[in-house]
């Protein structure tokens, strides 16, 4: 399906690959939010937001014939980076939950405000379904 790139001596990480390389039909997901179908927030948590948040990046990759599995990048953008580090165990359980223990290539980014208000993270995601 993929092959995860880890260069010789580098430690492993923790919850991301370094790297990916596939090959297969892509599939760009756009920024999610923490809101469901029917663009309503149901909650301003952040934790139960990343967990709507993933399952929408879910929906959008199974309406493209992919599953987690398949996702090969995402870049999450959050409003307060203290309080996502303070709230790693909650996010881990709240990530697994969708994504189970498949961790592909991640960047978080820290950005001082969303397009929508109430959001506190938005994930854009890459997946690859192979050939």
């Amino acid at each position: 399906m993929f092959e995860v790139l880890q260069p010789p001596g580098w430690a492993t990480p923790s919850g991301y690959a370094n790297g990916i390389a596939a090959r297969g039909k892509m599939i760009f997901i756009a920024g999610q939010i923490g809101w469901n179908e029917q663009c309503q927030f149901e909650s301003d948590d952040l934790v139960e937001q990343i967990g709507q948040t993933l399952r929408n990046v879910d929906a959008v990759v199974r309406a493209g014939g992919a599953a987690p599995e398949h996702i090969v990048s995402m870049t999450w953008f959050l409003l307060d980076r203290k309080e996502y580090s303070a709230r790693l165990k909650e996010i881990g359980v709240a990530y697994r939950s969708v994504m189970g223990r498949h961790f592909p290539t991640m960047t978080a980014l820290q950005v001082s405000g969303l397009v929508e208000d109430r959001a506190k993270v938005e994930i854009q995601a890459i997946a690859m379904i192979p050939d």
